[in-house]
């Protein structure tokens, strides 16, 4: 399988605005925003959190709140505040808020089949 690479730009409490290359995570549940981006679009903590990673380590990080617009659309969504190394990822709760599905076959986020019931 190859990796999935998304062009968005994050929008921050102030108005600031970033463009930031995202990785499409279907396997992470929060976004992340690194460092440099999310400083830089003025975010601060509202909450911390403890995150699994792929090999079972127990983390904890910041999380915020942002807006993100992808070329299908947009929408406020949950962040985790990255630290040095960290890469963008745009994870499933995004994916889910804004209202699209990662497509397996060919790689590309598309509308989700939205369920009220």
């Amino acid at each position: 399988m190859g990796l999935t690479y998304v062009d968005g730009l994050v929008t921050g409490p102030s108005g600031t605005s970033r463009a930031v290359r995202f990785m499409v995570d279907s396997g992470a549940k929060y976004s992340l925003l690194p460092l440099a981006d999310w400083r830089a679009i003025d975010l601060v903590p509202k909450r911390r959190m403890t995150f699994a990673l792929a090999d079972g380590t127990l983390i904890d990080r910041d999380v915020s709140e942002c807006h993100i617009t992808l070329p299908q659309g947009g929408g406020h969504t949950p962040a985790i505040l990255g630290e040095a190394g960290d890469e963008a990822l745009l994870g499933v709760v995004t994916l889910e808020i804004l209202g699209f599905v990662l497509n397996p076959f060919n790689r590309t986020l598309q509308p989700a089949r939205l369920l009220l019931a």
